[in-house]
């Protein structure tokens, strides 16, 4: 594995209309687990697309040692294509059961190779990826999304790559694929870089790189570590600003106080020369070099303060933006043990089979619960949400709403009107307010100045979120129960954490599906719920 590696040199790649993506980026790459991260839009699945050849630097250069295996976030396979053909193995096979049979053509042979075991080694990989129970015959359009990210991994370990990239592998699957995934990359002894806004993957990994611009640094260890090391970086850097800003604040306060030294020394010397009687010319040579003496100090004490002024602005570079979200939201507020959704014998059923068939147990809400939804994908998770929400009427049974404060966010984030600024839209949901507070409060999303006149069609998918957010939580008036539907899904880890922040400061209940447990350890639910086969019951927190 000494060969293994990947190295960039000087690399630099801008989109078609010149937008720079890359500029003279540099780094090296060996054995081992590496985790990618960095904003959305900062160009992690551009940089793995570079590596993979699927795109064309303008400058520098890239090199892979070894075998190359690349997932990317959207695969490129149509539904007509069999398991066996997303793998790779049909023609081997083919080749295998043609000898078999007796055809022993050298072209067979040829095809084989050394892969005699394949269809073992097929079925293995399938197993350790919870994929068992996929004939090798069975078509690509009868798997779910999180089946054909699976059978795509499968398909790229099967090559044994020296070399693995994948783009947010996580994507699509329930919490039993995730750690089955996980599994399978703890053994994986080559060069591996991950693009993953999942971080109990990222725990992982055994160091993090941080993409820019121009640089890509590297962390040791786990994404925990990183995020202390990142923590510990910007407590030196706060301290490097205070310094220096009491720096040049002492700089400018003696420069005031020499100036006035030097303007009471030359009143003094005014009326000293005036008293004096001295000759003209004498007393006005003594001025001058007065005047002189007065503008050296002055210069000195002006370079002085830009120095300091430059150490300030230094010392800001280090700074990281912030990024949290800081809120009060008393009108969320609800009294503990208020019922805000019952349900009693529900049988609700999708494409005619049994979603949710009760069971028996009533599906109650009740505030301030924190609720997690889990469930296998396809389980019908985001039909009980637009139950509670009352987008949708169950089969048979009963259903109680306390007061109708009820927020859902879908997996869309399509509450917000596209053409209308982000302003306009808060406006919309909060017209009692006052612009001054509105403005305020968008300010507290981190919608500051120009950012709150954008219009909600080109937000980012962080930004849709945050700007939803707002207008949600904000509304008048404000929801007692908020449902969300994958909110993490397709979220960088900055906009994740700001997720997070917003929800600590929300007081109601909700009920929230997700398949990333550490999201769900950190904004504290307190409830378990699985929905699985038609039937809902209460479970455990599962073991981060």
């Amino acid at each position: 594995m000494s060969d293994v590696s990947v190295v960039c040199s000087n690399l630099s790649f801008a989109w078609p209309d010149d937008t720079p993506v890359f500029h003279d980026l540099s780094f090296t790459l060996t054995a081992g687990r590496t985790g990618l991260v960095a904003p959305n839009g900062s160009g992690k699945s551009t940089l793995l697309k570079l590596v993979a050849g699927e795109l064309r630097a303008s400058a520098g250069s890239l090199s892979v040692g070894g075998t190359l295996g690349y997932l990317p976030q959207t695969l490129p396979l149509t539904g007509d294509l069999s398991v066996s053909e997303v793998l790779g193995v049909a023609p081997v096979i083919r080749a295998i059961d043609a000898v078999e049979a007796g055809d022993v053509s050298e072209e067979h042979f040829t095809t084989i190779g050394d892969d005699w075991d394949i269809e073992e080694r097929t079925r293995a990989q399938l197993d350790r990826l919870g994929l068992a129970h996929l004939a090798l015959d069975r078509s690509l359009a009868t798997l779910s999304g999180g089946q054909v990210v699976s059978l795509g991994l499968a398909a790229q370990l099967l090559r044994r790559p020296d070399v693995l990239l994948l783009d947010e592998p996580t994507n699509n699957l329930d919490l039993d694929a995730r750690h089955k995934l996980y599994d399978a990359l703890s053994d994986f002894t080559g060069c591996l870089l991950l693009v993953s806004h999942d971080r109990a993957l990222l725990d992982r990994m055994d160091r993090i790189a941080e993409l820019g611009s121009h640089e890509l640094r590297f962390y040791g260890g786990s994404f925990t570590d990183y995020e202390e090391a990142v923590r510990a970086e910007q407590e030196v850097a706060e301290k490097n600003v205070r310094n220096a800003e009491q720096e040049l604040r002492r700089e400018k306060r003696e420069m005031q106080q020499a100036r006035e030294r030097a303007e009471r020394r030359a009143s003094n010397a005014a009326r000293n020369l005036k008293s004096a009687g001295l000759p003209r010319i004498f007393a006005g040579t003594m001025k001058r070099g007065a005047q002189e003496s007065a503008g050296r100090a002055g210069q000195m004490h002006a370079a002085r303060v830009g120095e300091a002024r430059a150490r300030l602005d230094e010392a800001g570079r280090g700074l990281r933006e912030e990024q949290r979200i800081t809120l009060d939201l008393p009108d969320t507020q609800v009294p503990a043990g208020r019922t805000l959704f019952l349900g009693e014998g529900l049988q609700i059923h999708h494409a005619g089979r049994p979603v949710f068939a009760g069971g028996g147990a009533d599906l109650s809400v009740r505030g301030p619960e924190r609720i997690a939804l889990t469930g296998p994908n396809g389980a019908g998770k985001t039909t009980l949400l637009r139950l509670i929400a009352g987008g949708l009427t169950p089969d048979s049974g009963e259903i109680r709403r306390n007061d109708g404060r009820v927020a859902y966010l879908s997996q869309r984030l399509d509450l917000l009107d596209p053409d209308r600024t982000v302003a306009e839209n808060f406006a919309d949901f909060a017209p009692e307010r006052a612009e001054a507070e509105r403005m305020n409060l968008l300010a507290r999303f981190l919608f500051r100045g120009a950012r709150a006149n954008l219009p909600a069609g080109v937000l980012s998918g962080g930004e849709r979120l945050r700007a939803t957010l707002a207008c949600v939580l904000c509304a008048e008036p404000a929801p007692h129960l908020l449902l969300l539907d994958e909110p993490t899904n397709n979220l960088d880890l900055v906009s994740a954490g700001q997720l997070e922040s917003a929800l600590a400061s929300y007081r109601g209940a909700f009920v929230v599906v997700s398949h990333d447990e550490r999201f769900l350890a950190a904004i504290g639910v307190n409830r378990w719920l699985r929905l699985a086969d038609g039937v809902l019951e209460e479970t455990g927190a599962p073991a981060v």
